[in-house]
């Protein structure tokens, strides 16, 4: 069945950086896009990146343009998301799934929690 383990969360200073990971499987990693969402406390689930296979086009939220990166090793079945410049903002679980802009699958795995925080 269909499975997504993120990974890489944790507590960080404003300003500093974290590399979230997500091994998916339980399909065709390598002719999926994928992309990265976030759900802060009682808000809903947004989108803040994607990139489609092999990797020609690639979208992020305003909120994240230039200071997240994603990208994907189809070697690993996994997708990575780079963060930089973190903002207390940027304080949510953050969850993978399969599709561009929209995810393809109901489920979600466990999600990582990044908090940003002094």
């Amino acid at each position: 069945q269909v499975q997504f383990v993120e990974s890489g969360g944790g507590l960080v200073q404003p300003g500093g950086s974290l590399r979230l990971s997500c091994v998916a499987s339980g399909f065709t990693f390598s002719s999926n896009a994928m992309s990265w969402y976030r759900q802060a406390a009682g808000k809903e689930r947004e989108l803040v990146a994607g990139i489609t296979s092999p990797g020609g086009f690639i979208t992020y939220a305003d909120s994240v343009k230039g200071r997240f990166s994603i990208s994907r090793d189809a070697a690993k079945n996994t997708v990575y998301l780079q963060m930089r410049s973190l903002k207390p903002e940027d304080t949510a679980v953050y969850y993978c799934n399969a599709g561009y802009r929209n995810p393809r699958y109901n489920y979600w795995g466990q999600g990582t929690q990044v908090t940003v925080s002094s």
